[in-house]
């Protein structure tokens, strides 16, 4: 019996129409996350308009390193900033334009910065705790006692609490996945 292959899976063409209109038609069929949507939108709007709306499809390498260094230069953005538009400006490329880059290797990224990271004592959080405002408290302590992203927080609903088992369940967190995560003693 022959053991048949699995086909390997294509991604199909954006609709035509609008650019941007297509830049959102292939994140949300990529299934990326509304705030990356919003990100990348926004840096290739910035993209475009820097170049006196010319189509991206005109352009390539030495106008991403001039909207890139203008960024840097004028605008004084972080490295972190700095990774993101360049990642809007690939994906519109790679995955919305389907051109092959092989200038890739020659755009310049950002180095990361080193930092030692700010640790806050008990007392502290105690204090930045007691300080939030009623409302907001509960989820203060919450993403601290967790561990759990701001959205996660968010987005958290009454029947993802179990409080026999003492566990959040934090649905579609970060990546689109499920996982669990204590609940502490203290916010029972």
């Amino acid at each position: 019996m022959v053991a048949l292959r699995p086909q390997p899976r294509t991604v199909p063409p954006p609709a035509p129409g609008r650019l941007l209109d297509q830049v959102r038609e292939r994140i949300r069929y990529l299934h990326y996350s509304r705030r990356t949507e919003e990100a990348y939108v926004y840096w290739i709007k910035a993209y475009i308009h820097f170049h006196g709306l010319r189509h991206p499809q005109d352009m390539g390498a030495p106008e991403i390193e001039a909207f890139l260094q203008h960024l840097v230069s004028e605008r004084s953005i972080s490295g972190n900033t700095h990774k993101q538009a360049l990642s809007a400006l690939l994906f519109l490329y790679a995955k919305v334009l389907g051109q092959t880059l092989p200038w890739l290797s020659d755009v310049q990224r950002p180095k990361a910065t080193q930092r030692l990271p700010v640790v806050l004592t008990q007392d502290e959080v105690a204090r930045l705790l007691a300080a939030l405002p009623a409302q907001h408290r509960l989820l203060g302590q919450l993403l601290y006692g967790t561990g759990m992203r701001l959205m996660e927080g968010l987005r958290l609903r009454v029947k993802d609490i179990d409080f026999d088992h003492r566990a959040i369940i934090v649905r579609e967190g970060k990546g689109a996945k499920d996982r669990a995560v204590m609940l502490p003693d203290a916010l029972i």
